[in-house]
C-alpha cells in the first residue's frame, strides 16, 4: 500500500546493482511513494549489473558517476537537478567494496593500498558526496540524506575485516556533516544499520549463511529484509522524520541489543 509520503520529491539513488540490492528496493519503494529521482553507479558497476531494468521500471534518467570521483560527483547533483527539475530532496549513499575482503586477505594481513581503497570507496566517497551537494547547493531546505552501514562498525565480527573499519568513517562522517548541513539548510544525514541481507555484497563475504543464521536466531524479530529496509529508509526520506539527523539507527530486528538468545543457548547445548 503507497501512502504518497514522497510526493513531489526528486532524489538520487545510488548503489542499485541487481535486484538483490537494498537500493534497488529502495529504487521501487520511493517510486511507489510519489518520487522522480535519478540512479547512479560506478561505469563498472553498471556494466556488471542490471540498472537499465530499473530505469526502465521506474522512469529514472542514469548518471554514471565514480563515487570516488568529485568531478563526477559535481556532475551527477548539477545534471540531477536538470532532469528533475530543481533540487534534490534526498540522497541515498549505498556504496562499499573491500578488495582485501575479495581477495581473502585477513586483517592482521592487510595490503594497504586495497585498505585505501576500502575507505575511499564506502567512507570518503560519502564526504565527497556530501561535499558536492554543499557547494553546489544541491539538497532543498530539509532535504534527507541516508547512508547504509552495518553493526560491525560498533563491534567486531571477524569476517567483516577492513570494512568494518570503513563503517566507522563513515558513521563519523555523517555525524559531522550532519552537524554543519543541519546548521546549513536543515538537511538531516543519517546512517540505517541493515540486518545481515542476502546482497550480491553480503554473498561475497566468507561465512556469510552461517552468520545470517546465527543473526535470525538472536534477533527477537528476526532479520529485517531487504524490502523492509526500504520502507524505513522511505520513511527517513520522507518529511514525517523532520527532526532525525545525525543518527546511526538500527534496523535489525533487535539484533543489535540481544546478547544471546533462548535459541542460540540451545544450540550451544546441544553442542556441549
Amino acid at each position: 500500500m503507497a501512502y504518497g509520503l514522497l510526493n513531489g520529491k526528486r532524489g538520487i539513488i545510488s548503489g542499485a546493482l541487481n535486484d538483490q540490492s537494498i537500493a534497488w528496493k529502495i529504487a521501487l519503494k520511493a517510486k511507489e511513494e510519489g518520487a522522480t529521482f535519478t540512479l547512479t553507479n560506478a561505469p563498472i558497476a553498471m556494466r556488471m549489473g542490471a540498472i537499465r531494468d530499473l530505469a526502465e521500471q521506474t522512469g529514472s534518467e542514469i548518471i554514471p558517476a565514480d563515487a570516488t570521483s568529485t568531478d563526477e560527483l559535481d556532475n551527477l547533483f548539477t545534471k540531477s537537478q536538470e532532469v528533475l527539475g530543481g533540487k534534490i530532496d534526498f540522497v541515498l549513499h549505498s556504496i562499499g567494496m573491500s578488495p582485501n575482503i575479495r581477495k581473502g586477505r585477513a586483517y592482521t594481513d592487510l595490503n594497504y593500498e586495497w585498505l585505501k581503497q576500502t575507505i575511499d570507496i564506502s567512507a570518503v566517497s560519502f564526504h565527497k558526496m556530501l561535499q558536492s551537494a554543499y557547494k553546489l547547493d544541491a539538497i532543498s531546505e530539509w532535504g534527507s540524506v541516508v547512508a547504509l552501514t552495518y553493526m560491525a562498525a560498533q563491534r567486531t565480527f571477524p569476517f567483516y575485516t577492513d570494512m568494518a573499519d570503513a563503517k566507522a568513517l563513515l558513521e563519523s562522517i555523517a555525524r559531522s556533516f550532519g552537524y554543519r548541513y543541519g546548521r546549513h539548510r536543515h538537511v538531516r544525514i543519517n546512517t540505517v544499520s541493515q540486518s545481515p541481507t542476502p546482497t550480491t555484497a553480503g554473498s561475497g563475504i566468507g561465512g556469510f549463511d552461517r552468520f545470517f543464521d546465527f543473526a535470525q536466531k538472536t534477533a527477537p524479530l528476526g532479520n529485517a529484509t531487504a524490502d523492509q529496509c526500504a520502507d524505513y529508509c522511505i520513511t527517513l526520506f520522507s518529511d514525517l522524520t523532520k527532526m532525525v539527523t545525525m543518527q546511526n539507527l538500527f534496523h535489525d530486528g533487535g539484533f543489535s541489543m540481544t546478547g544471546i538468545s533462548e535459541e542460540v543457548m540451545e544450540l550451544i547445548n546441544k553442542e556441549v
